[in-house]
């Protein structure tokens, strides 16, 4: 049938991330790549206003909510062991290829071609590439932040470590999102609405 498309990517709502880490809040693939969009979107509009960059801040957007549609078909493998060494980083770049090319299948004849670019990323560029893998990072970041503010010290270490593999990114539009919106997500939510 190929017309499942959508059945599976709605499937992501199943795929639960950071899953050998003791979670105060559960985090599903749907919510990830829903996060990922809007901080993507977000720096790309960051670049284009303050940067004078030429970003199609919605294009990524999409792409964004597509970067990990692949693991409805493969879950989602903990990044301890996805990055555990090169071979194993070349194999899971192979099996995660695979998945995206299967789940093109499941589109509409008439469809595969528009949904393929987002499945593969193909037509990004380089620097927008690397602005979705920022945001990507972001993401676990602002996780990070959550547990550790909810008193889950079980965070403590991917904090760091993902805080070192942001500081050396070299992008404009994330130091400016590190110094002017992050400091935000440690908020509450009466300071966020100001009612204090």
């Amino acid at each position: 049938m190929d017309n499942t498309f959508l059945p599976l990517i709605f499937r992501m709502r199943y795929i639960n991330r950071w899953s050998l880490m003791f979670n105060t809040e559960q985090e599903d693939l749907m919510q990830h790549t829903a996060e990922c969009a809007f901080l993507v979107h977000f720096l790309a509009t960051i670049g284009n206003r303050c940067f004078e960059k030429q970003y199609d801040a919605d294009r990524l957007a999409v792409c964004a909510l597509f970067h990990d549609a692949p693991e409805v078909l493969t879950g989602d493998l903990p990044t301890p062991v996805k990055y555990y060494n090169d071979e194993m980083k070349t194999i899971y770049k192979q099996i995660e290829k695979s998945a995206a090319d299967k789940l093109k299948n499941h589109l509409p004849q008439e469809l595969r071609a528009d949904y393929a670019a987002y499945l593969h990323a193909s037509e990004l560029t380089p620097g927008e590439k690397k602005l979705l893998k920022c945001a990507d990072k972001l993401c676990a970041y602002i996780k990070c932040i959550y547990e550790l503010n909810a008193g889950n010290q079980e965070f403590q270490h991917a904090y760091a470590a993902i805080g070192k593999e942001i500081g050396a990114i070299q992008s404009d539009e994330l130091q400016y999102f590190l110094v002017h919106c992050l400091p935000a997500f440690s908020l509450t939510l009466d300071d966020l609405q100001g009612t204090l």
